[in-house]
């Protein structure tokens, strides 16, 4: 269990694999903390130095309110980066992640070789969506919300046949810290990505879910076509989590990347 302290406290990180091997930094959704990466973790190629982290107000990091932006996320994903002495990664972002990969490549492209989009969008949502959902959490706790959320997180299929491992889902979801989340959801809100991912030139792939109802195949693959030569990969019967319900399709293309991106 490692920390790094940045303007919000700490920030949780872990790292596994080789530590001197190709560096691949995970960036986690809305309501998650870095476990959702666990079934894809052992199906990708030996040899790379894995680091995770929980966002601000996620898993086991620190939040301090909720007057941060974007740019505050990719400040804490770079303190982790530096923190580890890390240069020239591959960076894995999923939904507001994957925001953070975008951000962080531009800010800090001294820390990103190339970046693996995640069901993700340059923009997301509306001002007024996110308003919504921000005052539903503050007046019913993200409980309020939960099932709405898990219906965009998984396929029909997974929410009717694995629902012992749904409720272990939804209790990740549920405690996230509001600020965590409020706050988050904020950061997304007023972000627009869509002029600094265009001026990009690193190898980028970008994967989405036809069941995700977050972040939609289209808008994936419309976000990573901003980057010149930026590919796209539909994952089928799969919602917003596809590293939860199809890591070894997940995997394939994280690895199939690092390979082509000659990382490994």
């Amino acid at each position: 269990m490692k920390f790094v302290k940045t303007s919000v406290g700490s920030i949780h990180w872990a790292e596994t694999g080789i530590k001197d091997g190709a560096p691949v930094l995970f960036s986690n959704s809305l309501g998650t903390d870095f476990r959702i990466w666990d079934r894809v973790l052992p199906l990708l190629p030996k040899g790379l130095r894995i680091i995770r982290y929980d966002k601000r107000g996620h898993g086991l990091s620190d939040c301090n309110g909720r007057e941060y932006s974007m740019a505050d996320h990719v400040a804490d994903a770079a303190a982790v980066l530096d923190a580890a002495g890390v240069k020239d990664a591959i960076v894995v972002g999923l939904s507001i992640g994957g925001m953070i990969a975008q951000g962080l490549a531009a800010e800090r492209p001294d820390l990103v070789r190339g970046v693996v989009l995640c069901n993700t969008g340059a923009k997301i949502g509306t001002p007024e969506m996110w308003a919504d959902r921000i005052k539903a959490v503050e007046a019913g706790g993200i409980a309020a919300l939960e099932d709405s959320i898990l219906e965009r997180w998984f396929s029909k299929r997974f929410r009717a046949e694995e629902v012992g491992e749904l409720a272990l889902w939804r209790n990740m979801l549920v405690r996230t810290t509001l600020d965590g989340y409020a706050g988050s959801a904020a950061a997304i809100a007023e972000t627009d990505l869509h002029e600094s991912t265009s001026l990009l030139r690193i190898p980028a792939v970008a994967l989405g879910g036809d069941e995700d109802g977050s972040t939609p195949p289209d808008m994936v693959r419309e976000t990573v076509e901003l980057i010149p030569g930026g590919t796209f990969h539909l994952i089928q019967g799969a919602g917003h989590l596809p590293c939860i319900e199809k890591p070894v399709e997940t995997a394939m293309v994280i690895s199939g990347f690092l390979k082509g991106a000659g990382h490994i």
